[in-house]
């Protein structure tokens, strides 16, 4: 779990509340928020596919997931794999207990003895599908991001119309305004409280992943040359932020 997805979304809706929270009743408006939520959805789905769209409401899932593991433990069991394997070959390594889905899928065809070549271009097609599907799903938020202060503007256009079109009626004239403001504040809110965000967590999400998914590559590869494990981790510190590299060489 991402605590700090769940801090911002609950500080900023905290905020906001205890701000109007005095007339909270104001700022309700159905039309408006038929406007604006309903509207927003409907010009996002003129813009992809369903399958696009609830594909990207999935992938939502990582930017409160953030189920990414630490560069700093990958290499560190990714130099007790290559230890395994240099001291009983590569046929040790199976049945060893490897969490991630990419490590798991690359020391398998370790142990089965696939080309290097294949193992690569099978883990880098891997990574780039899984950079599209995450590029897709943050495309689909900052579209909506884009899109639900334009539907704000639709709303403030349309009140104003009814205002201007009923100036004799006072009693229109507070309904009217209120549609026109609150639409704007809706497609504000919902853009940037949640939409933007949204869509950064999940490109911050998918280059980390990307990232980590180069590292297991890149050891992989160079334990199927039979390199030497204490190598393998100064190689592969660079992955790492450069506090941790000296952890790696104590190592």
């Amino acid at each position: 779990m991402d605590i700090a997805t769940i801090i911002g979304l609950v500080g900023a809706f905290g905020i906001i509340y205890m701000a109007i929270s005095a007339n909270a009743a104001a700022f309700v408006d159905t039309a408006s928020l038929l406007i604006v939520v309903a509207g927003s959805i409907a010009v996002v789905l003129a813009r992809c596919t369903l399958s696009e769209f609830l594909g990207a409401i999935g992938v939502l899932g990582k930017a409160f997931s953030r189920k990414i593991e630490n560069p700093f433990e990958l290499i560190n069991q990714l130099v007790e794999l290559a230890t395994i394997a240099r001291k009983d070959g590569m046929i040790a390594l199976e049945g060893q207990d490897i969490k991630n889905a990419y490590m798991a899928k690359a020391v398998a065809m370790l142990v089965d003895g696939t080309d290097p070549d294949i193992i690569k271009s099978s883990l880098e097609r891997d990574t780039a599908m899984m950079k599209q599907r995450h590029a897709m799903g943050a495309g689909v938020f900052s579209a909506w991001g884009e899109i639900a202060p334009a539907m704000g503007m639709v709303g403030t256009l349309a009140g104003l119309v009814i205002m201007l079109g009923n100036m004799s009626d006072p009693k229109a004239i507070g309904p009217a305004m209120a549609i026109a403001l609150l639409t704007t504040m809706y497609g504000a809110i919902l853009a940037n409280v949640i939409c933007l965000p949204m869509a950064q967590k999940l490109a911050n999400a998918s280059a980390l992943e990307a990232a980590n998914n180069e590292l297991i590559l890149e050891g992989v590869l160079f334990m199927q040359s039979g390199g030497n494990p204490r190598v393998m981790g100064d190689m592969l510190a660079s992955f790492v932020a450069p506090k941790m590299r000296s952890k790696i060489a104590a190592q």
